[in-house]
């Protein structure tokens, strides 16, 4: 039987550092790399630190030598090391460009802006209108009393009338408006005139919500007082506003109506502008459509505020903006004003 010679301590470095080499040229990434790091230079069994625990078998002469080899390996081992972990760094930073690369010329992710609700755009068209025509915007509370909902606009507790503007009450003598009216009152009771008002602002009533109606919704009120003021004034106001709204070409007529509040009151109407007036699923194969109620102040509610009747006379209408809406849209169902439906609002 052959017996192999026993390695020396230089010889076994040299092997040691042989296979070092090779294991760290053959990692094929950091944890690899790691690993042989720790097998070969670690500080609790490392095969290069467990060849310098052997430096005390040697011959006093030979240690200063082989310690110096020991640490010449160890040192070269570490710059391999380095290198390699470098060389590795850089694969992983070149793959990872590779496959998280965003390419520049490709076009943006298109984000929606958003924009005015249609209720909100129809009601500043409004207000812009008659801000024009020399009327200036004035809002009021949303709760109100029974005297300014009611009272003073000639509905007094017991008129047959009160039923249609009745709201949702708080308690005592509060309630949610059911008109914007209450501020005309107001506004006429602190100051003479003349008074040019409009008031938009939202309303409530107990309506059975469907395709027409709504429990909350949002009105412009206009109010016009002076001396002289008649029922041409009226028109001619309107009309314009008709006009400047749905087309320079449209023709308007009044019809009668019944408000509390105005003596004598009419509907307005406008020629369909859809079919030009010939008949159409819009204005029901009349013609014609109504878009607001209208009428001369009634005297009541001038000497509930103290005006002099014999000298000041005013105009008032009242509109409802999603109505407006509606029809300038071919909207046919109000409720798809607040169901949120983006589908819907993008339309706008």
């Amino acid at each position: 039987m052959t017996v192999e010679p026993k390695m020396s301590l230089r010889e076994e470095l040299a092997a040691i550092a042989a296979e070092a080499r090779a294991q760290i040229e053959r990692a094929a990434d950091l944890k690899a790399l790691k690993s042989v790091e720790v097998e070969f230079l670690g500080r609790k069994g490392g095969k290069i630190t467990n060849t310098l625990r052997g430096l005390g078998q040697l011959p006093a002469e030979e240690r200063p030598a082989v310690g110096k080899l020991v640490n010449e390996v160890r040192d070269e081992l570490e710059a391999v090391l380095k290198t390699k972990e470098g060389a590795l760094r850089e694969a992983e930073r070149q793959e990872k460009l590779r496959t998280e690369r965003v390419d520049v010329t490709l076009p943006g992710v298109a984000f929606d802006s958003g924009h005015l609700h249609p209720v909100t755009r129809t009601l500043r068209e409004i207000k812009q209108i008659f801000i024009g025509l020399g009327f200036e915007v004035v809002d009021g509370p949303e709760v109100e009393t029974e005297y300014y909902n009611f009272e003073g606009l000639n509905i007094p507790a017991d008129h047959a009338a009160r039923d249609m503007w009745d709201s949702f009450y708080l308690g005592g003598d509060l309630l949610l408006r059911s008109h914007t009216s209450p501020v005309q009152v107001r506004v006429m009771e602190k100051q003479q005139p003349p008074v040019r008002v409009i008031v938009p602002g939202k309303c409530f009533r107990r309506d059975a919500v469907d395709a027409t109606h709504h429990f909350q919704f949002h009105q412009v009120e206009g109010l016009l007082v002076d001396e002289g003021i008649s029922f041409a004034h009226l028109k001619g106001l309107l009309g314009e506003f008709a006009r400047q709204m749905f087309g320079k070409q449209r023709k308007s007529r009044f019809v009668p109506e019944y408000f509390p509040f105005t003596e004598p009151s009419a509907g307005m109407m406008i020629d369909c502008f859809a079919c030009e007036g010939s008949g159409c699923r819009i204005c029901k194969q009349s013609g014609w459509i109504e878009i607001l109620g209208s009428g001369m102040v009634h005297p009541a509610v001038l000497e509930n505020v103290g005006y002099d009747t014999q000298k000041y006379t005013g105009l008032a209408f009242g509109m409802g903006v999603e109505r407006i809406a509606m029809l300038r849209h071919g909207i046919d169902d109000i409720r798809l004003f607040y169901e949120n439906d983006l589908r819907f609002l993008r339309q706008f």
